[in-house]
């Protein structure tokens, strides 16, 4: 089989902090040949690779410019209150930026993916990732790597051969592959506008995170896996105002880890829309087991076999158990130590959304 060749794209981004104006510079390089009708019918698709280079982006406030002009803004309007108020979301800042940013407040440049290990868009065979029978679009983050030569997913000093994270921290002489996001927003409702939400974290890692897509003939639904890896050294919410006129205590999680897993082979995620036009989102319950089918001891020996491997692998499988943990947790002043939840699974799961207005 003759692979396609991989194509990435080498962009810079930036978009100046009072501003929501973009700008993009750079190139993309790769080898082409001609093929012959016999060789274009043996081509096996090897996806879509994208890598941002020196990459920054910040949305800016709600104020007017320097001259006066019309801010521009992201708000999210047309919402009610429970006692019939108008609720008015704004998001004044939204960042993503490198390492060491001060939250946002020095701007520089960070890496998204490496070329060795790029953000991929592609269209699997399922029956390589236990999907059977089916193609599946999968957006996917960089994957993780062997701990001889991965990165500490958490340390902003680590080096090669202590972590299976594939993205790098930054050096005084590379950007690394590792943001620093965050997000501030005021909530309106009614004339009350002193609700503030701000959100930072810092040398943020998403490696080995994905969306799986594909379609389900017999419920005719859009079914899903996700998987949303998250890793922080840390992690701060505050309702603090933008000016820094008043501060209520913050939220302070040190050494976070997310991972996060929705739907598996055995149990997808299934995505609808209802009459209503609620959005339904649903893990169904694993299928019981018939009378007879495990053992009374629970022994494969005196279980039906196949019975006792399929629950073994839906048990036994770390890849279908979500993890969280938080290295120390402290609100202002009072620290609360250390938290975690560990294999986790979810056995079903059904979630919708409701208009509140009706």
């Amino acid at each position: 089989m003759k692979p396609v060749k991989r194509l990435f794209g080498r962009l810079t981004a930036c978009v100046p902090a009072t501003a929501l104006g973009l700008c993009l510079a750079g190139s993309a390089m790769a080898e082409l040949e001609g093929l012959s009708e016999n060789e274009m019918s043996e081509i096996d698709g090897a996806a879509i690779g994208v890598v941002l280079e020196n990459f920054k982006f910040s949305h800016g406030t709600d104020k007017p410019d320097a001259t006066g002009n019309q801010a521009r803004i992201f708000r999210i309007a047309g919402i009610k209150s429970t006692d019939g108020r108008d609720v008015d979301i704004t998001v004044n800042r939204f960042y993503v930026s490198g390492a060491n940013s001060d939250y946002g407040e020095n701007l520089t440049g960070v890496n998204l993916g490496r070329l060795i290990n790029p953000w991929r868009i592609d269209v699997v065979d399922g029956d390589d990732i236990g999907i059977d029978h089916k193609a599946v679009l999968e957006f996917a983050a960089p994957a993780m790597v062997s701990a001889a030569e991965g990165y500490d997913c958490l340390s902003t000093g680590a080096v090669a051969g202590t972590g299976t994270c594939s993205s790098r921290p930054a050096t005084a002489d590379y950007n690394g592959e590792r943001a620093d996001i965050g997000m501030q927003m005021n909530v309106g409702i009614g004339a009350d506008r002193s609700a503030n939400i701000n959100i930072h974290a810092q040398s943020a890692v998403i490696d080995g995170s994905y969306l799986r897509l594909w379609g389900d003939g017999d419920r005719n639904q859009m079914v899903a896996q996700f998987k949303l890896n998250f890793y922080t050294p840390e992690l701060s919410v505050d309702v603090c105002a933008h000016d820094g006129s008043t501060c209520d205590s913050r939220i302070y999680m040190s050494d976070v880890v997310m991972e996060l897993a929705l739907g598996n082979q055995l149990q997808p995620l299934f995505l609808d829309v209802d009459g209503g036009g609620n959005f339904v989102i649903d893990i169904a319950a694993i299928r019981k087991p018939a009378a007879g089918e495990i053992g009374a001891n629970g022994l494969r020996g005196s279980s039906n076999t196949e019975a006792w491997d399929f629950y073994e692998s839906y048990y036994a499988n770390p890849e279908y158990r979500s993890n969280f943990s938080i290295g120390n947790f402290s609100v202002g002043s009072k620290d609360f130590g250390s938290a975690r939840v560990q294999g986790m699974l979810i056995q079903h799961l059904s979630i919708r959304t409701k208009d509140l207005a009706q």
